[in-house]
Parts: structure tokens; C-alpha cells; sequence
């Protein structure tokens, strides 16, 4: 497994969208028919997937996973975490973690 922590942003973009090729063309379909079907211009698709696009919109990268059968694997992604005790304090869960200002 990958570490890509030293990626930029676009750098991952653009590993994703050589990766979204090789998926959309397992699941038999060309590019106007993911465009179709996401309805997300076939511009859009052809940068992607040939690394021209250094930014993709959640929603649009989301939409092209759904189109090819791939929207399961967002557990792969982000799996939902298990109860954290640091974060249950008095029986009641955190909303949001806040630190104390520094004195000067």
C-alpha cells in the first residue's frame, strides 16, 4: 500500500484519474456514455482521466464512481471509525475538539 502523504493535491488527482480509466473501461463504457450517465461533460472526463485536470469536484469524482459500479468503495476510502474513548466524555460524545489559547 502506498504512502501518499508526500503527494500534492493534484499530483493525487491525477493518480485517480489514470486509475478512473482503467475502471471505467472494465465496466465496458466510453467516455460519452460516463458522461451520460454523471452528467459531467465528456471535457471534464477526457482531463481527468489523461491528467490534464489537477481538481476534480467531490461531487463530480463521486458521480463518476457511481457510474462505473465503484461507490461501495468509499468504505475502502474513509471506513466508519469505532467509538473513541477520548472523544465520550461524561457519557456524551465530543462535537468538536477545542484547543485552550496560548498565553502570552
Amino acid at each position: 500500500m502506498e504512502d501518499y502523504s508526500a503527494y500534492s493535491a493534484p499530483e493525487i488527482v491525477r493518480i485517480l484519474g489514470v486509475r478512473f480509466k482503467d475502471y471505467r473501461m472494465r465496466a465496458n463504457l466510453t467516455q460519452k456514455e460516463v458522461s451520460e450517465k454523471a452528467g459531467i461533460t465528456i471535457q471534464t472526463i477526457h482531463r481527468f482521466e489523461s491528467g490534464l485536470a489537477n481538481n476534480i469536484t467531490l461531487g463530480n469524482f463521486l458521480m463518476l464512481l457511481k457510474t462505473v459500479g465503484s461507490l461501495r468503495d468509499l468504505d475502502n476510502l474513509m471506513p466508519e471509525q469505532p467509538e473513541s474513548p477520548y472523544l465520550l466524555k461524561n457519557r456524551k460524545k465530543t462535537q468538536r475538539i477545542r484547543h485552550k489559547k496560548e498565553q502570552l
